[in-house]
């Protein structure tokens, strides 16, 4: 054997033992440092306090903290959730119906916000903002014709009450830029997005949510209906994705009789807790219709559940979301908290509201409805029966998650057309809106009925109009299409246009209702 074969047979060889000793050392040096991970939360703590001792680099607790918390969370349920600071900020507002502000409401139909109404009384109103005014900047920051996201203009109007804020505006008819100096201030938010006489009788509520002000806007809406009349009451919770609790306690209250079971919650560390009217509520004797669709969640349900069980009213629409985990919020000294589920809400026939939960069938729900046809069918909503409750009135209903409706309204695309569908993804019929807005702004200013909305779009013909902005967009108007969508599509520019008069809302909701499936539905009923 060669001598340089030798050498290299020689040293593959101590390599090779010295790596075998140097595995052995870690290995002895791991073994004898095996740790007791004991119960509970211990091994989690183990793990974080080794990171902090041992990891090769230096480590931003705090960041490892603020992802590791929701991480934690998700694996629990879908509701129980971590709220940064500045989320739970703005959750809180929502909530609590009001935040600090300068008290607009506007849209954003291309790149540039359009002031639609400014709140009366608010600081935007002192200052002299008025509809139709367009946001140029804000302290000096552009945000025209940037497509600036819209959370991102309300974050920079919003802000400390008392705080001053810059707000430079385009007004129509005026050449320069105007600046307003603007003091933010306390601004309601309202919970009750509407509430009008459908005709001498029938009243219509639309609640969007249920905040801390939710029964009293109710209870002032209802108050003015009895001066005029009402008997029965349409009670729109569509797409009301909940709130306080107590807020729907107190509306069912209004509704039921004494001894009527509302709901009661029952969890691993909260035994079961009932909660039934007083027999106190001044609307006991109003006919009651309640609108629901998958899109009404959590105290929405409560509400529908309370009503159906009780045999006080008909629940009209689609099977609600399904959400009826009770979120317990609890706070840090950071500003930061979460919202703990501890419980299940269940119906007074003990239906748990809760759909269940687990992968991805959760989130995809909603989009499983519609492959499988539930919006479009009864016959296609999936119940469960070995999950069959009765009403002390005798009627059936079933369990499994969310609210099954009494009359079931499918989702309505008898007016879908390629024309229908293009100008939606497209924009134009909000778009044209606000340019109709811009060109009668001074007729729109003294609107003060939809009458007098009525006359403004005979008189100046805007099918035609928005036909051939339709046409100048590019998009061509078959006759076909335009006989089976047109209608609808007029009363959402009618609907829009209207939202830019003293109107408001007064004028956008009536306007879309007369084209509205469900609305019409409890009509009938």
């Amino acid at each position: 054997m060669s001598s340089k074969k030798f050498i290299s047979i020689t040293g593959l060889l101590i390599v090779f033992l010295l790596g075998a000793l140097t595995f052995r050392v870690y290995d002895s040096f791991f073994a004898e440092r095996k740790l007791q991970t004991g119960n509970g939360w211990s091994k989690l703590m183990l793990i974080l306090d080794q990171v902090d001792r041992h990891y090769v680099d230096s480590l931003d607790h705090r960041d490892i903290v603020e992802s590791v918390i929701p991480s934690v969370l998700r694996e629990l349920d879908p509701h129980s959730v971590y709220l940064p600071p500045a989320q739970l900020k703005n959750a809180d507002e929502q909530l609590m119906g009001n935040f600090d502000g300068i008290g607009i409401q506007f849209n954003v139909p291309s790149d540039t916000a359009i002031v639609i109404n400014v709140i009366p009384g608010g600081p935007s109103e002192r200052a002299g903002l008025m509809s139709g005014d367009r946001i140029v900047e804000v302290d000096g920051v552009v945000v025209a014709g940037v497509k600036m996201p819209q959370d991102s203009l309300i974050s920079k109007l919003r802000g400390e009450s008392g705080s001053l804020v810059n707000v430079m505006i385009k007004r129509l008819g005026v050449k320069d830029i105007i600046s307003f100096d603007i003091i933010r201030d306390k601004i309601p938010v309202k919970s009750v997005d509407v509430a009008y006489m459908i005709n001498d009788t029938l009243g219509y509520i639309k609640l969007s949510k249920f905040t801390k002000t939710s029964y009293h806007e109710f209870m002032e809406s209802m108050e003015q209906f009895k001066a005029e009349g009402v008997r029965s009451l349409v009670f729109d919770l569509r797409d009301n994705a909940g709130g306080y609790f107590d807020q729907a306690l107190l509306l069912s209250n209004e509704f039921l009789e004494k001894g009527d079971l509302i709901v009661y919650m029952q969890g691993r560390r909260r035994p079961r807790q009932d909660f039934y009217a007083d027999g106190k509520g001044t609307m006991r004797d109003i006919t009651l219709r309640v609108l629901v669709d998958e899109g009404s969640a959590s105290s929405s349900e409560i509400f529908a559940g309370a009503i159906q069980d009780n045999d006080r009213g008909l629940i009209v629409g689609r099977r609600s979301f399904g959400k009826g985990l009770v979120q317990e919020p609890i706070y840090f000294s950071d500003n930061s908290g979460i919202r703990l589920t501890v419980a299940r809400f269940y119906t007074p026939t003990g239906r748990s509201i809760q759909k269940p939960y687990g992968g991805n069938d959760y989130m995809n729900d909603i989009y499983e409805r519609y492959l499988h046809g539930e919006m479009i069918s009864a016959d296609s909503i999936e119940v469960n029966d070995s999950l069959v409750y009765t009403t002390p009135g005798g009627k059936t209903v079933y369990g499994g998650g969310g609210i099954t409706p009494d009359i079931f309204v499918p989702v309505d695309t008898t007016y879908y057309s390629n024309l229908f569908v293009t100008a939606v993804n497209r924009g134009l019929t909000f778009r044209f809106s606000a340019k109709m807005a811009d060109k009668y702004r001074s007729q729109l200013n003294d609107i003060s009925s939809l009458k007098e909305l009525d006359i403004l779009f005979d008189e100046n013909d805007f099918d035609e109009l928005f036909r051939s902005y339709i046409r100048s967009s590019g998009v061509d108007v078959k006759a076909d299409d335009w006989q089976k969508s047109g209608d609808i599509m007029m009363t959402q520019v009618k609907a829009f246009v209207g939202r830019y008069s003293p109107l408001d809302d007064l004028a956008f909701y009536p306007v879309l209702n007369t084209v509205d499936k469900c609305v019409k539905t409890a009509i009938e009923l």
